[in-house]
């Protein structure tokens, strides 16, 4: 069955199977973020030819980092890994510190980079705070390669993570008067609004982005899965544990009402324990997983349910971003 025949509900199961209406989300799955990063890869391999190396993988899904390595990319972690080539260096979308393409420049690797434009647009940000004297706190997860990438715009030490409310509330600035503050994309909105009502109750003066930090995508996602959290027994995040904005989905699926939420990779994994005597089962997926993932798992449940699909269209969405010059050229992947 397609993903158009699952979106509109057309699956009958058989009779004798309980009946299940799934709570469909949408906005779910590929932002046009990280659909752009995947399609950087997919046309480099198509126009170079492999290898194609890709600094970290392209997206936080193991799924599309097998894909892409069955059809000629090999992912590496730090660009020592890479012999001196001509191939193609791909910088995965999270974005990565100014050090890795000025050491990609003294090597004469040839870069495409496939960092999403709106974490980017931090990373101009960060800079221009800078550059204005602010001391930079960065709302964020500790390790993750976006804030990895974000801090490693600036001087080492110009960048203070805050994880936490308790963060917030520990903090010392140097100057109060002189404070900025700038977030990771893929946040928890709600977690995200606390910690800054947080700093500013502590901080009147500090500097906010004119627009909030977390991107369409990932509040997009968030309202969906709100909307139908509270008519749900289960809900399932379709995403891989490393994913930041599907780890957020299954919070916020709980926190809406839901009585447990649970992140699934793929069908495979699903224990069928914990859906027993379920009626309403909620599916979603994070901004990196794709759509034949969220198909097989609902074709697995109708090969136990009577099944009625339900999609819920919380927004529309029209993004899409330029490819690297280089590929521009390329009939899209």
């Amino acid at each position: 069955m397609t993903g158009t025949d699952h979106a509109n509900g057309r699956h009958n199961g058989r009779h004798g199977r309980p009946a299940l209406t799934v709570y469909l989300a949408c906005p779910r799955g590929f932002c046009a973020g990280v659909d752009r990063a995947i399609q950087i890869v997919e046309l480099a391999l198509e126009k170079y030819g492999a290898p194609v190396y890709v600094r970290h993988a392209i997206v936080h899904n193991r799924y599309v980092v097998d894909t892409l390595k069955a059809k000629g990319a090999i992912f590496v972690e730090e660009l020592d890994e890479i012999p001196d080539t001509d191939a193609p260096i791909v910088f995965s979308a999270h974005g990565v510190p100014k050090a890795v393409p000025e050491a990609a420049r003294h090597r004469r690797m040839f870069v495409l980079d496939a960092t999403c434009p709106l974490v980017s647009k931090v990373h101009i940000e960060a800079e221009r705070l800078h550059d204005q004297g602010a001391e930079i706190l960065l709302i964020g997860h500790a390790g993750h390669p976006e804030v990895v990438g974000t801090t490693g715009q600036l001087p080492e030490g110009a960048v203070h993570l805050i994880e936490t409310i308790d963060d917030a509330k520990a903090f010392t600035p140097r100057d109060p008067g002189k404070l900025a503050v700038i977030t990771q994309t893929t946040l928890s909105v709600d977690d995200t609004r606390e910690i800054m009502e947080a700093l500013k109750a502590r901080f009147p003066a500090i500097a906010v982005p004119r627009k909030d930090d977390i991107c369409y995508a990932t509040t997009n996602r968030q309202d969906a899965v709100k909307r139908i959290a509270p008519n749900c027994d289960r809900m399932i995040v379709v995403g891989s544990p490393n994913s930041s904005n599907s780890l957020r989905l299954v919070e916020v699926a709980e926190r809406a009402g839901c009585r447990a939420a649970m992140l699934v990779e793929r069908a495979s994994e699903i224990d069928w324990s914990l859906f027993e005597d379920i009626r309403h089962l909620g599916v979603t997926a994070g901004a990196s997983a794709p759509q034949v993932l969220v198909d097989d798992i609902i074709d697995a449940f109708a090969e136990r349910f009577d099944v009625t699909v339900e999609t819920v269209t919380t927004a529309e969405e029209n993004v899409a971003f330029k490819l690297p010059r280089p590929l521009r050229d390329m009939p899209a992947a």
